[in-house]
């Protein structure tokens, strides 16, 4: 009996042990999945394509969708559609685009060689090319000329007049207006940084130092800062704002052999185009706090812990972003594609309802009727759908994680349902950002802390849309 009580101790311990090890094997399988999807993102970052293009292999439907009639009459009507479109498509290829009317044109006449004399014109024909003259420096020489009253010429000390110099952007300067904007606009919007504009002017041989160019650049700046003052306050003062931040680096005196890394805090309203850039040294939730700190209205943002605080205040009806939710399913696809796929579905489902908004330029009013009668429905299915399916997912893997982050922020993302006025994401802010990081590719790092918000200066009024060329308007 004692040996048949030790043999069964040791079989439990043995099955102790055997459980032990599946339960590590499981969680190093799991370990193993997660790596493999961070890798797989990795590499689709690195190689892959940057667009996060997403189409269903399976043909996903929803429960919302057409019946199988409706289904069938709907592709019959496409058919009908598709053969009248190949029937008329044989016309024949509307040629070249149309240049611009607003160039100066320079005509060149051209006559065939020989004697003319004997023969009639019966027409011509005309051949436009679009060509490019270089840009041309000048010396602009003011001579003004000096006068004294005819009967104190020989009086001395006699005060003399003369023509007061016109305003110049920066006081006993020889840079002209003219070229301080080329100099700004190449650095800020076309990201070419001062060293190769420096070897532009060698090239044409004016002599500059490096040192001038910097000052040029900073005195400039400077003179912006009334306006960037104005344009603070006005933000502030907006309804509705979306936010995001991106990195810069920044050489610091007191850091050797490295820069510091710095942010760009960036506020950018979708409805007039107001952008505003303000650079901190840090990511905390100091750095917004001048101009979100009693804000109030609708406040569009990722979900940065920094964000749902100011969120939180009293007035403010936080937003969050439906693009940021889509990339967490997008990058969970390595790891439960199905169900990835499915959530794909439906985000893509609440794009087509703000693709015909667009599309029919669809007013405030119509665009939240509209969004309530189609875009609800979704909504109230993704969200039960999503509660289902969240207790048969492991909520460390990356299809877990991507559900309760949108389960988390659920409210955040529904609120566009509020007002027409709303976007359904912060790409727009985005976008706004996009074009420093080419700035940052090509200089690499802002001088000093000041040269850093100086670029932030610019940067924000170079990103507003300049009036007539913006996006057409929506109807009433």
């Amino acid at each position: 009996i004692a040996l048949l009580g030790m043999k069964q101790r040791e079989l439990e311990s043995k099955e102790k042990a055997i459980q032990s090890k599946d339960q590590a094997i499981e969680s190093k399988d799991r370990r193993i999945e997660d790596l493999e999807g961070i890798i797989a993102k990795f590499q689709r970052t690195l190689f892959g394509q940057k667009r996060e293009r997403f189409e269903s292999s399976d043909q996903l439907s929803l429960p919302f969708e057409a019946t199988a009639e409706q289904q069938q009459a709907m592709e019959l009507e496409l058919t009908e559609k598709v053969e009248y479109v190949r029937r008329k498509s044989g016309s024949s290829h509307p040629g070249r685009t149309k240049l611009p009317e607003h160039l100066p044109v320079e005509e060149i006449e051209l006559y065939p060689e020989g004697n003319l004399e004997e023969m009639t014109c019966i027409g011509k024909e005309i051949t436009e090319e679009l060509d490019y003259q270089p840009a041309r420096y000048i010396i602009r020489r003011y001579i003004r000329y000096k006068y004294i009253h005819q009967s104190a010429q020989t009086e001395a000390g006699t005060a003399f007049h003369i023509a007061a110099l016109p305003s110049r952007l920066i006081d006993k300067s020889m840079a002209g207006t003219g070229l301080l904007a080329s100099i700004l606009t190449d650095k800020y919007v076309d990201h070419l940084p001062l060293y190769r504009q420096l070897q532009r002017f060698k090239r044409e041989k004016i002599p500059i130092a490096a040192s001038t160019l910097d000052g040029w650049v900073s005195k400039s700046l400077n003179r912006l800062e009334i306006l960037y003052d104005w344009l603070e306050k006005d933000t502030r003062s907006k309804g509705y704002l979306q936010v995001d931040e991106t990195t810069i680096r920044v050489l610091d005196a007191t850091k050797k052999k490295q820069t510091h890394l710095g942010y760009y805090w960036v506020y950018h309203n979708p409805m007039d185009g107001t952008v505003l850039f303000d650079y901190k040294k840090g990511r905390g939730k100091d750095a917004p706090k001048k101009l979100l700190e009693g804000f109030k209205g609708y406040l569009q943002s990722d979900g940065y812990a920094v964000y749902e605080s100011y969120g939180r205040q009293q007035g403010v009806t936080h937003l969050c972003c439906w693009a940021h939710a889509r990339r967490e399913f997008f990058d969970a696809q390595q790891n439960d594609k199905l169900k990835a796929e499915l959530a794909l579905t439906f985000i893509k489902k609440l794009y087509e309802v703000e693709a015909h908004c667009r599309e029919n330029r669809l007013g405030p009013e119509d665009r939240k009727a509209y969004r309530l009668d189609k875009a609800l429905p979704i909504l109230n299915i993704f969200s039960e759908w999503l509660q289902e399916n969240y207790v048969q997912v492991l909520p460390k893997s990356a299809i877990g994680k991507a559900m309760a982050y949108t389960m988390s922020r659920w409210e955040e993302l529904t609120n566009y349902l509020k007002d027409g006025t709303l976007e359904i994401d912060s790409n727009a802010v985005e976008n706004k950002i996009r074009p420093t990081a080419l700035g940052r590719k090509n200089y690499l790092f802002a001088g000093s802390h000041e040269a850093a918000q100086r670029a932030a200066m610019i940067y924000s009024f170079f990103a507003i849309p300049i009036l007539g060329t913006g996006s057409a308007k929506s109807k009433k």
